[in-house]
């Protein structure tokens, strides 16, 4: 055996640029897992306001929360946050029409069929109940109750105040070791020779240095796109809103355990309940409705008095065609923006960061890490893309020039394929680990009014007093559990009470 010590590598250096939800996402996270292997520094200035309403998230942040060992009481009491089962959808099928997409399971699936195709051949027998009836978590959250279940039968996520979970992981990330240096970005130094970031230099003139740079500067994307310029993919021609109007208001009511996503015209608005506010916002398409119409519009289709100023913001929906870019990766709305719809804006900057963790270099960048990386950004964010088009052209909606547009428009060639494939079989294939799995897309596809013409023979095999047993005991037992549940506010209260702000 040789005595030779091997030569030590010096930290990484890592830095920041830009803080709010991603920036300090990014830090807790590579603070906690990477320890002394690496300096975490990150750069912000109080000057610059953060988007802050990425409030309704996805059960995955469960997982995120849970690697970094966060006392989950703890995370919701200091972010003010309320359980989330799902979203109900208002006025998307229709005006008057409305259904929910809830996280969790639907039925109980066969090897060979899943549970829709039993439900359907039980609508053909004459069966009468909703799809909804069997899962769970649709069920609790109508009925505005919610608990933690034994071997976490129930699926669940966050609604919480994005603002307040930055500030809660920046105490972390900084017990842990990250520094950060308040100032603002005056220009971005570029290495001479090799063309990679080599330095952060600040207004006073300071210069940040470091080996490996992450973009967090949301949709000014100084560094991946100013600096870098890596270009853009625009999807607006699926994705047609460009703009949100986000307002917090005073709760009227105990928070019920869901958002909710009203379309209206030109667009939707999402109503999001914390402990202690109501999260508001309207979601729009310049193009058919003005700044100041959405404004009243949003205004009035509150509950209670309005707490903030309008918070205004334009977007272009898509994605950088390179995520990751010689030493500069982009986190968050640097990295591409998909409207807040199904909750997805803190999912992608956690895989982005676990991403980032899992392929990061022990020395030299690799331009196979580098390559992977993107590869598997712009999958989710494309799988993720087609969840949302599905909404706008799967409707039954012709009452605006909006909806019109949207019915009309052609989509990716993968959701066609999955729209038809649903229509004419009723199966739904999850590919590649997507995010959204079968449950999501057949709660949603139903839901917009798309029934199957078709389903699997294997469910007409049983006779009609088994799938009778079959559908009614997956039914009641669904009813059992949800009449044992707490309602949600009380369960909140009991569990992680927030002080009132």
């Amino acid at each position: 055996m040789s005595d030779v010590t091997p030569p030590r590598i010096a930290p990484r250096r890592i830095v920041v640029a830009g803080g709010g939800t991603a920036g300090w996402m990014a830090a807790a996270a590579l603070t906690r897992t990477l320890g002394r292997t690496a300096t975490v520094t990150l750069v912000e200035s109080d000057a610059i306001g953060t988007v802050g309403v990425g409030e309704s998230t996805i059960p995955p942040l469960i997982t995120f929360n849970r690697l970094l060992g966060i006392n989950e009481a703890e995370f919701m009491a200091a972010t003010q946050a309320t359980f989330k089962l799902g979203i109900q959808f208002d006025g998307w099928k229709g005006p008057n029409d409305s259904y929910f997409h809830a996280f969790g399971l639907t039925g109980k699936d066969h090897w060979a069929a899943g549970f829709q195709h039993f439900w359907l051949e039980g609508r053909a027998r004459g069966h009468d109940r909703s799809y909804d009836d069997y899962c769970l978590e649709l069920m609790a959250a109508r009925e505005g109750k919610f608990a933690h279940l034994p071997d976490d039968r129930m699926s669940y996520a966050y609604q919480l105040d994005s603002t307040l979970y930055g500030r809660f992981l920046r105490k972390m990330a900084e017990g842990d070791g990250a520094t950060r240096i308040e100032g603002r970005i005056a220009r971005v130094e570029l290495d001479g020779e090799s063309g990679d970031i080599a330095a952060l230099v600040l207004d006073d003139g300071q210069r940040v240095a470091g080996d490996l740079f992450l973009d967090c500067t949301g949709f000014r994307a100084l560094l991946i796109e100013q600096a870098l310029h890596v270009g853009y993919d625009d999807w607006t021609h699926w994705l047609p809103c460009d703009a949100a109007i986000a307002v917090q208001t005073e709760s009227v009511r105990p928070p019920v355990p869901y958002t909710r996503a009203m379309a209206h015209d030109a667009g939707w608005q999402w109503r999001i309940p914390l402990q202690h506010r109501v999260g508001n916002g309207i979601v729009y398409c310049s193009r058919y409705l003005t700044q100041d119409a959405a404004l009243d519009r949003l205004l009035g289709n509150v509950e209670g008095a309005v707490l903030t100023e309008p918070n205004r913001l334009r977007f272009v929906t898509g994605a950088r065609r390179k995520q990751w870019h010689r030493n500069c990766i982009a986190i968050g709305l640097a990295g591409g923006f998909m409207e807040p719809l199904e909750s997805t804006s803190i999912h992608l900057i956690q895989r982005a960061i676990l991403r980032l963790i899992r392929l990061l270099p022990p020395g030299p960048i690799s331009a196979h890490d580098i390559a992977e990386f993107n590869d598997q950004q712009l999958t989710d964010m494309e799988q993720i893309r087609d969840f949302l088009i599905l909404h706008y052209k799967v409707t039954e909606r012709r009452d605006s020039a909006f909806w019109r547009q949207c019915a009309a428009m052609d989509i990716p060639d993968s959701l066609a394929q999955k729209i038809g494939l649903f229509r004419e079989t009723g199966r739904v294939f999850r590919r590649n680990d997507e995010l959204f799995a079968e449950n999501s897309w057949i709660q949603v596809m139903l839901g917009q009014g798309l029934t199957p013409l078709t389903h699997h023979p294997i469910a007409a095999k049983l006779p009609d007093d088994e799938l009778a047993r079959f559908l009614d005991g997956l039914r009641q037992g669904v009813e059992a559990t949800v009449r044992g549940l707490p309602q949600h506010a009380a369960y909140v209260s009991r569990y992680c009470g927030a002080a009132p702000a």
